[in-house]
Formats: structure tokens, C-alpha cells, sequence
């Protein structure tokens, strides 16, 4: 008789429990005993990682195992998102956050919060009364106010920093007119860090967008910028989202990007590093997630794998952006990928949900791809 067929339901059950614990140990100490790429780029500057509940909580060990070995800095991929943390005007939820944070602190991690101020991910409730009625500027800096001190007050000297303002300039340098902007104006923008650096002087502050390696945009943002130092607020970074494609941005503009914005005496960060290898449906080549497309088979090339020539384009690709960083590593503070596995990534879902997509350094299940070397090697640490 056979070891399994010798075992009853409960025993076969607890033997499965514990092949799988070791399993789980025996991947975390081989993988604690290979090339990293927090180890790759000490000195440099962070690696970090966006997360997902299931990485913090405990649910998804493999995923975890990826953070705890890789990355020294973590950014939440939602759970801190208003709609998330503060879902109804008398309630707030704190339980993923809290497990987010103590998983950070665990793990000696540098901490992100993500994000205070953002058009999107904002409950339509922020803007309105009771009764359904637009609020008044003097109530939606209220309510605004109690937002960014409740949550940054309840992390304070934990959460190490914070993307403060999201996504504020357009395409063509001007403010977004969000709801933030047509009740309250410009002064949301000096607020909003007012009243973050209030909460928490000792947390650095950032401003974070998308495609700001295109000059309108750049200038924009700068423009931005130089106008709330003049008004003596304190911004710490700015964060280059960095959702890049296979031909855009050039690497001279990612190189040309962070100089411009290193001169403004601010820390400056990659923050949502992939890069989007699969045929886009549009010619704008846009992160901003109002974006969405119908499903066509032509534009989901890799349903079942990536052929050769793709992950070999894929890996000259990282290859030469960490060229670049490395290059401006005394200006760059963190470069951190948006998710840890292909799996992960919200670009399985955007801007055509239902898609195969490939953008991390790790795959479907949890393996290094050959970007991963390529982008260790850029290092010079393992030659």
C-alpha cells in the first residue's frame, strides 16, 4: 500500500498543508540566495513594488515572498484610494491599510501612501451635499481637510511618503477641470499639501502624473511646481509614473525629464513602472484611466504566451530605461514597478479588459523573465 493510500481524509489534508509550507520556505530561502534587485541597486536608489491586498494579507504567500525578497519600498496599488479607505461621509475603513503598513514595517520597507487628491477613484459623494447639490468651496476644503488629517494623521511617522496631488496637468500643460479645480480653484493644489504636511511634517510629499516625459506636459507640471514653492509649500518629489510603452517615451526623453525636474531641487522617482508590450488601440498612448476600448481579438496577440521575439524586445527595452536610471541615479530616489507579476497588473484589464499582458519583471507564476537579468546586469553589482 502506498504512503497516500495508507492515510485517511484529515491526515492526507494536514500532509498536503505542510508540502505546502515547505514548499513555500524552500522558495523563499533559494530565492533569498539569488541576485536581488534591492541588493542590484543599493546605494542607487529604492526598488519598489505596488501591491495588491492579497500580498499583504497573508492570502497570496508566493506574491509576498517576491516583496519580502526583491523590493525595500511598497506603494498600495489601491487600498488607500478614497474610495477605498473612506467609502461613505461617516466611515472610514482601515483594515487593508493597516495590514498594508504593518506588512512594510515588518519587512523594514520605506512606506507609500497612494494617493490623498485624485479625480478619479473619488466618490461622487466627496462633491456634493445631502441633498445631491454641489458643495460649496468652504465645505469641500473641509471635508477635504478631514480626509488628508484622518488619514495621514492615523499613519503618521509610518507612512514615509506621500503622493499628495494626482494627476493634476493635461496633455497640454493646463490644470485638469476636476470637480477638486471648478469648486475650489487653484488654491485645492496649496491646500492639499498644507494640509498634508500639517498631518505629518516629517512625511515627504509628492506630485505624481502620467506621460509627463511629453513637453506640454512637462512644462506644465514644472510650471506647477515652481508656482507652489514660490508660495512656500513644501513638496518633496515629484513622481514619473513611468507607464511606458515599447516606443515611447525615447530614452533621451525619460533622461532630458529627470534633469528638468532634479533642477527644481526636488527629489524625483519613478513610481508605476511597466511597460505595455501589446498593440494599442488608440494613437494616445495615455494612462488616464477613463480610457476604455471593446475587446478585439487582433489587439490580445499573446493569449497564451509571449514568443521569443517578444520577450527579447521586452528585455532590450528595461535593459536600456535602466540604463538611464542608473545613469541619473544621483537625482533618482525609487524607481517602483506597478505590481509584481504579469498577473498582477491592472494592464490585463486596461484600456481593454480581458487581455493576456507581460509588463513586469516577473510572470504569470513568479518567475524572474529574462528582463529581470537584463536589468541586474545594468547594475554592474553581479558582473
Amino acid at each position: 500500500m502506498t504512503l497516500m493510500g495508507s492515510m485517511n481524509k484529515n491526515s492526507f489534508s494536514m500532509f498536503f498543508i505542510f508540502l505546502l509550507i515547505e514548499g513555500f520556505a524552500f522558495t523563499e530561502a533559494n530565492a533569498q540566495g539569488q541576485k536581488t534587485l534591492k541588493d542590484a541597486f543599493k546605494g542607487k536608489f529604492l526598488i519598489g513594488a505596488a501591491l495588491n491586498q492579497s500580498q499583504f494579507s497573508g492570502e497570496n504567500e508566493q506574491g509576498a515572498i517576491i516583496v519580502r525578497t526583491q523590493f525595500n519600498s511598497i506603494s498600495p496599488e489601491n487600498i488607500l484610494k478614497w474610495a477605498w479607505v473612506h467609502p461613505q461621509p461617516d466611515k472610514y475603513d482601515f483594515e487593508a491599510s493597516d495590514q498594508y503598513v504593518t506588512f512594510g514595517e515588518k519587512n523594514n520597507m520605506f512606506i507609500i501612501g497612494h494617493t490623498l487628491v485624485w479625480h478619479n477613484q473619488t466618490p461622487k459623494w466627496v462633491f456634493e451635499d445631502t441633498s445631491g447639490k454641489e458643495l460649496s468651496k468652504e465645505k469641500l476644503l473641509e471635508r477635504m481637510r478631514d480626509h488628508i488629517f484622518t488619514v495621514v494623521g492615523r499613519y503618521k511617522g509610518r507612512i514615509k511618503g506621500w503622493d499628495v496631488v494626482n494627476e493634476a496637468v493635461i496633455d497640454d500643460g493646463s490644470l485638469k477641470q476636476s470637480k477638486w479645480l471648478k469648486i475650489i480653484g487653484e488654491e485645492y493644489l496649496v491646500k492639499a499639501y498644507q494640509f498634508a504636511h500639517e498631518a505629518d511634517p516629517q512625511a515627504e510629499l509628492y506630485y505624481n502624473d502620467f506621460s509627463i516625459e511629453n513637453v506640454p506636459k512637462r512644462m506644465g507640471v514644472i510650471a506647477l511646481i515652481k508656482k507652489l514653492q514660490s508660495q512656500g509649500i513644501h513638496i518633496t518629489g515629484i513622481g514619473m509614473q513611468g507607464h511606458y510603452k515599447m516606443d515611447w517615451p525615447r530614452t533621451g526623453q525619460v533622461d532630458s525629464t529627470i534633469a528638468d525636474f532634479a533642477q527644481l531641487g526636488v527629489k524625483v522617482m519613478i513610481t508605476e513602472l511597466d511597460i505595455d508590450i501589446l498593440p494599442q488601440p488608440d494613437l494616445t498612448k495615455s494612462a488616464e484611466i477613463s480610457r476604455r476600448f471593446q475587446y478585439e481579438e487582433k489587439l490580445d496577440p499573446y493569449k497564451n504566451r509571449l514568443p521569443d521575439s517578444a520577450q527579447q524586445a521586452l528585455t532590450k527595452r528595461y535593459a536600456e530605461l535602466f540604463d538611464v536610471f542608473k545613469k541619473n541615479s544621483s537625482k533618482l530616489t525609487r524607481v517602483t514597478f506597478w505590481g509584481v507579476t504579469d498577473g498582477d497588473s491592472w494592464l490585463n484589464t486596461f484600456p481593454i479588459a480581458g487581455r493576456t499582458s507581460y509588463p513586469l519583471l516577473f510572470d504569470r507564476s513568479g518567475m524572474p523573465k529574462p528582463a529581470f537579468d537584463a536589468v541586474i546586469k545594468t547594475s554592474g553589482k553581479y558582473d
